[in-house]
């Protein structure tokens, strides 16, 4: 079962405990979590949740993977699967799936076991391809440190590289901005 709404709901709240003044940001998220359709179904619209894996190794650097269908450099992530139990579940699968780094390799950062490091709303554009409107992404982005060094094996499907950037340097300003207060 995929994480249910429940625990899409709980985990707002924790992370909206800690930054209360993002709820404003969220007016899609709790549109989706109030309709009929499944909120981490990717064919809710018009948003739906995602997950992403901020992984930070020993260097205090962070994994961005180069996606083919965005050409953006981005955290390791994506779309719900119904075997995700919940979340920070998803997030691990798609580092897994995308990076090649298992569950096993990485630990949660400490005070992030069971809420994200973020949470960010970004649009997608539309694509007649897969008959998607354009719709928005609600983007659980959970904090790892890589545990033990483990090499980057990339999914060639949809992905073409990686790159490990500073702190200063993540893609989003708003990991970057949570990644500064970091001791």
């Amino acid at each position: 079962m995929p994480p249910s709404t429940d625990h899409v709901r709980s985990v707002t709240e924790a992370y909206l405990a800690r930054h209360p003044d993002e709820r404003e940001s969220l007016t899609l998220l709790f549109a989706a979590l109030a309709g009929t359709d499944h909120p981490t179904s990717r064919k809710t619209f018009p948003a739906h949740v995602t997950c992403s894996a901020i992984l930070i190794n020993g260097e205090r650097l962070v994994l961005h993977i180069a996606h083919k269908a965005s050409g953006k450099l981005l955290a390791p992530g994506g779309h719900n699967e119904p075997a995700d139990r919940n979340l920070r579940d998803a997030a691990l699968r798609e580092l897994h799936e995308e990076a090649g780094i298992p569950p096993s390799a990485v630990v949660p950062l400490v005070g992030y076991e069971d809420v994200p490091l973020d949470i960010d709303v970004h649009t997608i554009e539309a694509n007649p391809s897969k008959n998607e409107p354009a719709h928005h992404h609600v983007d659980f982005r959970w904090a790892f440190h890589l545990g033990a060094e483990h090499a980057v094996t990339l999914q060639e499907e949809e992905v073409d590289g990686y790159e490990w950037r500073p702190f200063a340097s993540a893609a989003s300003p708003t990991v970057r901005a949570k990644l500064a207060l970091l001791t």
